[in-house]
């Protein structure tokens, strides 16, 4: 799914945006996302950098799956019951 961002840029840039698209006969959006991925892809390889390896471990809980679950059944239950009354 996109999502929408905007930004202010340089009006020199978003010319080049703009000719650079014509020319490839591509949209403005695919040069934006093709150049992120370029930079990323140089980025990583010159520092290491590796989202995989900075982000592992920020879904993990201490809870089990199970007990996740168990948790917000019972606060779902618990407030269900409370407009009951």
């Amino acid at each position: 799914m996109d999502k929408i961002m905007s930004t202010r840029m340089d009006e020199a840039v978003i010319r080049h945006i703009d000719m650079l698209a014509q020319k490839l006969g591509t949209s403005k959006k695919a040069i934006l996302e093709n150049a992120v991925r370029y930079y990323v892809e140089k980025v990583a390889a010159e520092q290491g950098f590796d989202v995989f390896t900075d982000t592992f471990g920020s879904w993990q809980r201490d809870n089990s799956a199970a007990e996740t679950v168990q948790i917000i059944k019972d606060t779902m239950r618990k407030s269900h019951e409370r407009y009951k009354r």
